[in-house]
């Protein structure tokens, strides 16, 4: 015989699978068991329950005590099950009442003195509680985070003795303050593009690849300011709507990167370093979390030195470059994470980095170049929608050259792109729209065909050189494609 029931979740990425938490208690030798193959952490679950109510004066009763978790077969890790597990014991044991109990679901991990802390995915709690029309039992540092999943019926907890008295009606939990000041969410001031002295050309196409989502490599000798430029790219782009954020948010709390429970409103910016393995890329290891491909979902991934990368795990990259999703496919788990991030790479001509610079270069030239490009396949690079060179400017340049056009200048006509596409693509950034939606005149159609049937290139190729053209007439405020901005669409298309 159940005693009694109570929802929590399991996840599968970001998605909230319903698990119910069932309790048995039964006369029989005292035990505690956890049936199934649960991971260490739900394994130990039985530990940390039985800690917790002892530190609140309760004990056990004497029988066989058995846990369920519905439905058996689907894999459970994690330590979120502490909480609907001590709970569902306390409704077994009548220390509260299970019919008030059946309206939430629960998540939180128990310390031995009966405290609730923070885990991850609690976003994702909220939307599937919300799902099922149910409240969220959770940590009151995670009140927030609850919140803005969009449940409304939320008890934010500090420990198992202030809900134990709440159902008992001793003392009733406060609602949490839902309201979030725009203070609490504002990110440190993006660099500006006023500090970026000449690199005309490269300015150009970060201006392009902002206004339209599109990814950009810059290739030039160290120290011409490719990663500098890069790092103020985020500064163009607009914040994010409430669909986007509430999607980069649940990430951000499936990875446990939300430390202050606050939304994520700015588009991210992703830069891991080139020594990233594939799982640190992609996402994956030993609980299939998302990797730096999903953490930039709606924003940027920089790589730094591209073709220092490992060739797996550019390799990987493609599939996440090409559909916006990165799948993670092992034997007990197959988890789809979103993955719709802006790649901006960098990288120098060759291993010395000054290939064409006769004073400077190796000995190996022009070899050593063409070793060094072909670190990175042809079917990744016809993924990259703009490539531009980047050149050095020389001391004078540097202390006597006026200055840039700042942000926010570049910003507002970023906007102005981004608004019309959304417009006329429901929603969608050029990077994303059909070609049917790319209209041309007849002039710029047969620069289009002349340009692809010289160069070769695939249809992909074809498609990505569109969709730039489109991006440059909208920064241009032009309804349809012009011949003036197929060509400089097809300057940015180098490789």
């Amino acid at each position: 015989m159940i005693n009694t029931r109570i929802r929590s979740f399991a996840f599968s990425g970001i998605e909230p699978v319903p698990v119910w938490v069932e309790v048995q208690v039964a006369t029989g030798l005292p035990a505690f068991l956890i049936v199934g193959l649960p991971d260490k952490a739900v394994g130990e679950a039985r530990e940390r329950v039985r800690a917790s109510l002892a530190s609140l004066g309760m004990a056990l009763p004497p029988k066989r005590i058995l846990i369920n978790l519905v439905p058996a077969d689907l894999q459970k890790e994690g330590s979120h099950f502490d909480l609907p597990i001590a709970l569902a014991l306390l409704a077994a044991m009548n220390v509260i009442p299970g019919e008030e109990l059946g309206r939430y679901a629960a998540f939180g991990e128990l310390s031995l003195d009966g405290t609730i802390n923070g885990v991850a995915n609690v976003i994702s709690a909220s939307v599937g509680a919300s799902a099922l029309e149910l409240g969220l039992i959770c940590p009151s540092s995670q009140a927030r985070e609850a919140i803005f999943g969009g449940n409304r019926d939320i008890l934010a907890t500090p420990g198992m003795q202030a809900v134990i008295s709440h159902f008992r009606g001793e003392q009733v939990l406060s609602p949490p303050a839902g309201a979030i000041c725009e203070a609490d969410v504002q990110d440190a001031a993006a660099p500006d593009m006023a500090d970026v002295r000449g690199m005309e050309s490269a300015r150009r196409a970060a201006e392009i690849a902002a206004a339209g989502g599109h990814s950009l490599l810059m290739c030039g000798p160290p120290g011409t300011g490719k990663s500098m430029l890069a790092a103020r790219i985020p500064g163009l782009l607009p914040d994010l709507s409430l669909r986007e954020t509430l999607d980069v948010t649940r990430i951000y709390s499936a990875a446990g990167l939300l430390p202050s429970g606050l939304p994520v409103r700015r588009p991210p910016f992703r830069a891991p370093h080139h020594s990233a393995s594939q799982p640190a890329l992609i996402g994956g290891g030993a609980r299939a979390k998302p990797g730096e491909v999903s953490l930039a979902h709606r924003g940027i991934l920089f790589l730094d030195e591209l073709p220092e990368f490992s060739r797996q795990a550019l390799e990987a990259l493609r599939q996440p470059v090409e559909t916006g999703e990165a799948v993670i496919a092992r034997a007990a788990a197959h988890v789809t994470y979103p993955a719709r991030f802006q790649l901006i790479a960098a990288m120098n001509p060759c291993r010395c980095g000054y290939l064409g610079d006769a004073a400077r270069e190796c000995r190996k030239a022009p070899r050593c170049g063409e070793d060094y490009l072909g670190k990175l396949s042809g079917p990744l690079l016809d993924r990259i929608d703009l490539q531009v060179s980047a050149e050095p400017l020389s001391p004078a340049d540097i202390l006597y050259a006026p200055p840039s056009e700042n942000s926010a200048a570049v910003a507002a006509r970023v906007l102005e792109a981004r608004t019309r596409q959304y417009h006329r693509n429901e929603g969608r950034r050029n990077a994303e729209a059909a070609p049917e939606a790319c209209e041309t005149t007849e002039d710029a159609r047969k620069f289009l065909a002349d340009i692809s049937r010289k160069f070769r290139m695939s249809a992909r190729g074809f498609t990505r050189l569109l969709r730039v053209a489109r991006t440059i007439a909208d920064l241009d405020s032009s309804d349809v494609i012009r011949p003036p901005h197929v060509l400089e669409a097809a300057a940015f298309r180098q490789r």
